[in-house]
């Protein structure tokens, strides 16, 4: 029987380079890690200041809504830290 022809594979040429690859912009970020802590310090404290003192201190007629806007600053500081690289 008849021994089959081994097929060579052509070797990889890449095609001609008719664009030049754009440079990743990398920006400066140095902002986000502080605003960030900032925020989850801001947020912890408003709802700590608003138990220590039973409710009258952050803005009294908020009521309990001052812990809504408590976690609201440590959500804002959850959505600044998307932005970490």
């Amino acid at each position: 029987m008849p021994k089959s022809r081994i097929r060579k594979k052509a070797d990889f040429t890449p095609p001609p380079a008719s664009k030049q690859a754009t440079a990743i912009k990398l920006t400066n970020r140095s902002w986000v890690a502080p605003v960030m802590l900032a925020f989850f310090v801001i947020g912890l404290a408003w709802i700590v200041m608003f138990y220590v003192t039973s409710g009258d201190m952050p803005i009294k007629p908020f009521g309990n809504w001052n812990i809504v806007v408590g976690f609201g600053f440590i959500a804002a500081g959850f959505g600044v830290s998307t932005q970490w690289k």
